[in-house]
């Protein structure tokens, strides 16, 4: 029996009714909006460009502000204000106001394609968050944090990064977050990487090997050992320059342990590694399918994985690494024979590289993916630099005599030009200079040729003086190539370098301020105003990445796009960058991919994730090897929050809370002997909001839901006993 449907007049009631309901409703929403976040009140513009995440407080500020005259984007104009504000976000308050000043005599910057000016605000120094204004267009640019601690969470994600790209174990999601959980563990099925077999035998069940573990590589499930060249001496510096910003809470399964989280991922792969070395010291070159198979999530791909043979340069990569990761992790306790087992692995294959002593040329035999062989200079540039480590580690005369023996052979040095393609390399020599018995003229001659390319060269410290970048942050044309993002964090770190080394001290500030702008450049002051991590938008992020190519997250997947797909791809992901030599397969019909072809090179950036042959790899796949660039600049601007980052707080390390920030869901684990507690969530007015969460031991982890919970910052109170502990939560939309 179907109802009667209701007449005209009743419709009509209905409706009226309906809309005045709506109308109502929307009003009173965005009332609430208006009075508890002002600073949406104003229109955000894309033209005005900040540091998404923020400034520490005593850094150099400078807003950019473009108006597009070529690329993609050229039709929206945008006259600035004489006169520029910094407001506070909380109440629209003016804080700060000055004038701007136009870049290179109003002349259009050709590398952007935009008329630019800047808006220098350094002289505010005053925390909290703030936006810059436009009075005149009544314009605001995207929010950011003034503080000691504005880099922490995002550092925090960038690490994050590398647990989803664990090969070999379930993603659960009490670590991985419901969003971008995978419960099954990949790669384990039959000839995969538990079995692994030869790619020149690919059914000889005598050849298995278990080749499990490890990272993949980029956006593939690929594993390369030279390609993990800079992963790990990037990381391993990191942690060696700065080892108060890494805590043991980036809520990884080894969270909590007593370990820095950074340290733990380093082991990871470490173990790995030591998987791909023979017993004789030679090395395998990687696991990988034999063509382009994949899946999505990893664990649904059941392709075939194979090994390549030993080659000579994976032997003079992984020397170099363990000796690296000896010197580190022999600080821990808990890793000290693990680290001197790492040890006599590096002296196995260097003293086989000294019985063999040839140039390996791999051919990538059976395979379509990378050939991950290095030529003849790279391969012994590289076992150079592992003579470094192999010498800072032992302090034996013949590591030193190797490497004093080639030095003046690097590119960088018979060139007197420092560049960030030979980062590498030119890491490698300076550690060598601060080596105790380092001989004196080569440590001489190697800080001198540094200091004279870094401050005399136009394309380094010449082009800050010349302000040659309208977006401070200079590359030359041809630099912006595939994964230019990671050239910039390169080049950024080759200035820090000046600083950690104390080379040129005359230009301290000048080389820290320059290092800050080129990060600055990836968390949004560039010609898109994106901050180049992947779904930063609940860390703080206006306008981040929304797509990457990645296996995992790609094309037509729930994890597809950040706003409008269910999950988006995980938070973090530094993806490749402008790309000024990005072509699409000659077998593309499509419409011109315009952008990132046809503009200016800042601006040779799509944020899409199509596959072949829009071959969109080519600008936003990220890679191990970019996200430990971008983690090294950044470590050197992180702050030490006791209350966020708690490796140094009794009561906190036997309390895991994850993750912070969070969204719908709150994960509190108790690792110390307590056998119950209450948890209450209060805001900060002390209102409490969500009361008596009860938790029992043998509940292990306690999620709490948090949906209906508004975005802000909260305190988290934990009592248990006597005692009643409470840790600041932040709550994001």
């Amino acid at each position: 029996m179907y109802n009667k449907l209701p007449d005209h007049k009743t419709i009509s009631r209905f409706t009226r009714t309906d809309v005045r309901c709506f109308v109502i409703i929307t009003i009173a929403i965005a009332l609430f909006i208006m009075m508890r976040f002002p600073a949406y009140n104003q229109v955000l513009s894309w033209n005005i460009h900040v540091d998404q995440f923020g400034y520490l407080v005593d850094a150099h500020k400078v807003a950019v502000i473009s108006d597009p005259a070529e690329g993609f984007n050229s039709s929206g104009s945008f006259t600035p204000a004489r006169i520029y504000e910094v407001r506070r976000k909380s109440d629209d308050e003016t804080m700060f106001t000055g004038s701007i000043a136009a870049w290179g005599h109003g002349n259009v910057h050709t590398q952007s394609g935009d008329r630019v000016w800047w808006f220098d605000f350094s002289d505010f120094e005053t925390p909290g968050t703030y936006y810059v204004y436009d009075p005149d267009n009544k314009r605001r640019s995207a929010c950011f944090e003034i503080g000691a601690e504005v880099y922490n969470t995002v550092l925090r994600h960038a690490q994050r990064t590398f647990y989803y790209q664990r090969c070999g174990v379930p993603k659960k999601e009490a670590f991985a977050g419901w969003r971008w959980k995978d419960e099954t563990a990949c790669h384990v099925h039959d000839k995969q990487d538990l079995n692994c077999l030869p790619v020149w035998d690919k059914n000889n069940q005598n050849l298995s090997i278990d080749l499990s573990g490890g990272w993949h590589d980029a956006g593939d499930y690929n594993k390369y050992v030279n390609f993990t060249r800079s992963v790990m001496h990037e990381l391993l510096s990191a942690y060696r320059n700065n080892p108060e910003v890494f805590f043991d809470n980036n809520n990884i399964p080894e969270s909590g342990n007593g370990i820095p989280d950074i340290i733990d991922e380093i082991v990871w792969e470490l173990d790995w590694l030591k998987k791909m070395q023979m017993d004789d010291g030679t090395v395998l070159m990687k696991v990988s399918v034999d063509a382009h198979q994949s899946g999505s999530p990893p664990s649904s791909d059941k392709a075939s994985r194979y090994y390549a043979p030993a080659a000579a340069s994976a032997a003079r990569v992984l020397s170099g690494i363990f000796a690296h990761a000896f010197i580190v992790l022999r600080e821990f306790d808990e890793l000290k024979d693990y680290a001197e087992d790492l040890l006599e692995r590096a002296l196995l294959s260097w003293e086989w590289l000294e019985e063999n002593p040839g140039i390996s040329a791999y051919n990538n035999s059976g395979f379509q993916s990378a050939n991950p062989e290095m030529d003849e200079y790279n391969q012994l540039a590289a076992e150079a630099g592992s003579s470094v480590y192999l010498f800072a580690a032992t302090g034996e005369k013949r590591f030193r005599d190797h490497f004093n023996n080639f030095y003046q052979s690097f590119n960088f040095y018979r060139w007197g030009y420092w560049y960030p393609f030979e980062a590498g390399h030119q890491d490698a020599a300076l550690f060598y200079t601060s080596l105790p018995n380092a001989t004196d003229s080569v440590v001489t001659h190697i800080r001198d040729n540094c200091i004279r390319s870094i401050r005399d060269h136009s394309e380094n410290l010449g082009a800050v003086r010349s302000r040659t970048d309208a977006y401070r942050a200079f590359l030359k044309d041809n630099d912006y190539v595939w994964g230019s993002n990671s050239v910039k964090a390169r080049k950024g770190m080759m200035f820090y370098n000046m600083i950690i080394y104390k080379l040129d001290p005359e230009n301290h500030d000048l080389y820290l301020q320059t290092a800050r702008d080129y990060l600055h450049y990836l968390h949004g002051v560039n010609p898109l105003g994106m901050v180049y991590l992947t779904n930063m938008n609940m860390y703080g992020a206006e306008r981040s990445a929304n797509e990457m190519y990645h296996l995992w997250f790609g094309d037509n997947t729930i994890w597809d796009n950040a706003m409008h797909s269910p999950r988006g791809p995980a938070p973090g992901f530094l993806t490749g960058g402008p790309n000024k030599h990005f072509q699409p397969a000659a077998q593309y019909s499509g419409p011109r991919l315009s952008p990132p072809l046809d503009q200016p090179p800042q601006k040779a950036y799509r944020d899409w994730n199509t596959s072949w042959p829009e071959n969109s790899w080519e600008i936003t796949e990220p890679a191990i090897y970019y996200q430990s660039a971008y983690i090294r600049l950044l470590a050197n601007f992180a702050g030490t929050d006791p209350v966020v980052h708690t490796r140094d707080a009794e009561y906190p390390r036997r309390l895991n809370i994850y993750p912070n920030p969070a969204r719908d869901r709150l994960y509190v684990e108790l690792t110390g002997t307590e056998t119950s507690c209450r948890i209450n969530l209060v805001d900060i007015n002390g209102r409490i909001i969500l009361k008596e969460i009860k938790y029992r031991e043998a509940d292990r982890i306690i999620t709490i839901d948090t949906s209906s919970v508004m975005p802000g910052i909260y305190i988290l109170q934990v009592i248990s006993g006597p005692e009643n502990h409470s840790i600041r939560i932040i709550i994001g939309n």
